[in-house]
């Protein structure tokens, strides 16, 4: 793991590293990531030609695949830095930035190329998770959301055990305005997803899932914040079918108020008694 950029002055210009599912799928959580930056002074680029950072590919075990993406991925970005177009790359995700900042060593260990090698150590130090790089490098914590309503965390797999990022997000939604937190049993707990493993081994997916749905409901949560969408949706998804009130939303869109508090279900009136058709004697 390369040693983060150090910054001696505050960076004004980043570029960012939407990420496959948040580009197909969830484009409202990349413009929420811009949206937060751009209030805090930030300048934010996006190339255009990015694609995968091939991450599916490197857990399936195919590395002549994954190389051929991340030498893409190098060359896209990797210019941007060393050239001071960007003071650094940031992402919604912490799975992909595990990918780039991590996992591209590995990658690149078995090639026969020390360029690769050192663009690749140049690019992960400049490479920032985005909650990391509102607390660590801009030394945010107050962005001015506000949210009336219960709020819990589902701490993400890669962004805790690889980045470990758990402070940082923590930090944002303390700041939340009228927002009550409350604990999720077992937050560090894994919700199942892992990517191709909840494709490989659904019915272990579905059985962890379930276990981080019910601890979701018991904690009476009208929102379950994380910081990858992949997460997001496998948890929505069972929340969903088990017709639950709560919902996983990414920390982006709760910071930039576009979450509303979903009205909680009254209270079922009390049955009418019949009266008694017994006679009386």
């Amino acid at each position: 793991m390369a040693t983060k950029k150090h910054f001696s002055s505050p960076p004004r210009r980043v570029a960012l590293f939407v990420t496959c599912m948040v580009d197909m799928l969830y484009p409202e959580v990349g413009l929420a990531a811009v949206e937060l930056l751009e209030r805090q002074g930030i300048e934010v680029v996006f190339p255009e030609e990015q694609t995968c950072c091939g991450q599916p590919a490197f857990n399936a075990g195919y590395r002549d695949e994954a190389i051929v993406l991340a030498r893409r991925f190098v060359d896209i970005f990797e210019p941007l830095v060393r050239s001071g177009r960007v003071d650094a790359v940031v992402a919604p995700s912490g799975s992909c930035v595990t990918m780039t900042t991590h996992f591209y060593d590995l990658l690149f260990a078995d090639q026969d190329d020390t360029n690769y090698r050192a663009r690749t150590a140049t690019l992960a130090a400049a490479t920032f998770e985005l909650t990391e790089f509102l607390v660590d490098v801009l030394g945010v914590t107050d962005v001015g959301a506000r949210f009336p309503g219960k709020v819990t965390y589902h701490a993400c797999c890669h962004l805790l055990r690889e980045l470990g990022i758990d402070r940082q997000p923590h930090a944002l939604l303390d700041a939340v305005a009228e927002a009550e937190q409350v604990p999720l049993t077992g937050a560090d707990e894994c919700c199942g997803f892992g990517g191709l493993f909840a494709v490989k081994n659904a019915g272990i997916s579905t059985a962890m899932g379930q276990r981080k749905s019910r601890a979701i409901a018991a904690s009476d949560a009208d929102v379950v914040a994380l910081c990858d969408v992949s997460c997001m949706t496998h948890i929505n998804g069972l929340l969903s079918r088990q017709a639950q009130r709560a919902r996983a939303v990414h920390i982006a869109q709760l910071l930039v108020n576009e979450v509303t508090v979903q009205p909680r279900p009254e209270e079922p009136a009390p049955k009418a008694v019949a009266p008694s058709r017994r006679w009386q004697g």
